[in-house]
């Protein structure tokens, strides 16, 4: 009976999980994955979807700059593993990181690992200049511009499209395929259910390097108040600046 209950116990403990990414950073993470996806497909097949001015495309980008700009704030005032605080470690603990990954003796992480953590910031700020290289796009239509297309000279547009369309692919899609190949190992070499915590927000309880205790969660409603100062960023600014958003 005795051996039984320890058993009980030992499988208990086998399952017990601990928080570590809240809600709003699961719908970030998410959001811009299907964001990305649907502005290739929306520029790719637009004259399929009855769309020659690119409508939902110019859209799906303003998405992508909302989210860049609502997880910089997130990374300041939101959970204690989605802080930049939390994450982002000097370059000499991400080598030594590296390096014993590479030998064996690597530590589990409940948040990103010192790697992970310049992944985030490289994604953030590829997306965001693809972003932006959009708002100063005119396509060869004629019909079809960024809102800030004539911030730049109109002996320079054509650069500055062929940037937005090839910065694509050695740019954003070169991040997500490292991205995408990192967890891929972690999930299948290291046994570490990354992508399952992204989706559930909950890890398997064990010796962490960067957390004895559960980390301290902030509330979605801030969470998505600050989604609603990252839309006024957004929009505001190009306002600001004379863009007109929609047309």
């Amino acid at each position: 009976m005795v051996a039984m209950d320890e058993s009980s116990s030992r499988d208990r403990k086998a399952i017990e999980k601990v928080r570590v990414w809240d809600l709003p950073t699961r719908i970030f993470h998410w959001t811009l994955v299907a964001s990305i996806a649907v502005a290739y497909l929306t520029y790719t097949y637009s004259e399929a979807l009855g769309d020659p001015t690119l409508m939902y495309h110019r859209y799906t980008g303003y998405l992508i700059l909302i989210l860049v700009v609502w997880r910089l704030l997130w990374g300041i005032a939101g959970s204690e593993t989605s802080r930049f605080s939390s994450f982002v470690r000097r370059p000499a603990t991400a080598a030594k990181y590296t390096a014993n990954l590479a030998n064996g003796s690597d530590r589990h992480f409940l948040g990103h690992n010192p790697l992970g953590g310049y992944a985030v910031i490289a994604i953030l700020a590829i997306v965001a200049v693809q972003g932006v290289l959009g708002l100063l796009t005119e396509e060869h239509n004629g019909v079809t511009w960024g809102p800030l297309y004539f911030l730049v000279p109109s002996e320079q547009r054509a650069m500055v499209t062929g940037w937005h369309h090839s910065f694509f692919y050695w740019g954003v899609l070169a991040i997500v395929g490292v991205h995408i190949a990192a967890n891929a190992f972690h999930v299948v070499v290291k046994r570490e259910p990354l992508v399952r915590a992204m989706v559930t927000g909950r890890k398997p309880k064990m010796d962490y390097a960067d957390h004895d205790a559960p980390p301290k969660l902030a509330s979605s409603a801030l969470a998505f108040l600050l989604l609603g100062v990252a839309v006024a960023i957004v929009f505001g600014s190009i306002k600001l600046i004379g863009g007109r958003l929609f047309y």
